[in-house]
């Protein structure tokens, strides 16, 4: 004779733990069950853009690479402003990322979604990702969550 109650407690017990298994993954900083889209503009021959490009995508992101020569022009056309760019641009969602954030900030940027046009690290700094040796610490830099009109306010420090 099947024990119908005992059956339904156990597929219960299995879907609550699917449930909490699931809710377990979206708490989990850095994990999702699947990949980010993220769409990176870069120069094909620049070396740091792509060791970025493999940062992002070693931490739960899956880039688009589009090797672009003229990117003045892609950032222009994006609206990044000029006080902020550096050397690769990339779209994650509605946000614009600008050089070398580590993908750290870009997850936190996905999950609280404030108001602001994006993220940037200005300029070649050393101790980012995708600059910094292997292995090495990154460190010695500011993250900062930038308008469309150049106002900035630090969003991290490094």
């Amino acid at each position: 004779m099947i024990n119908r109650r005992g059956f339904v407690i156990r597929v219960s017990g299995l879907v609550a733990a699917g449930v909490a298994g699931g809710r377990l993954a979206a708490e989990v900083p850095g994990w999702s069950a699947k990949p980010t889209p993220i769409t990176v503009y870069k120069s094909s021959s620049c070396e740091c853009c792509a060791k970025w490009v493999d940062h992002v995508r070693d931490n739960g992101f899956e880039p688009v690479v589009h090797d672009e020569e003229d990117m003045d022009a892609i950032k222009a056309q994006l609206g990044v402003p000029e006080q902020v760019r550096s050397c690769h641009t990339a779209l994650v969602g509605k946000y614009l990322i600008e050089g070398h954030v580590p993908a750290s900030d870009i997850q936190r940027l996905v999950r609280q979604q404030p108001g602001v046009a994006g993220l940037a690290v200005p300029g070649m700094s050393s101790g980012t990702p995708g600059m910094a040796q292997p292995g090495a610490k990154i460190t010695g830099f500011e993250v900062v969550a930038f308008q469309r009109d150049g106002t900035t306010k630090r969003f991290a420090r490094y």
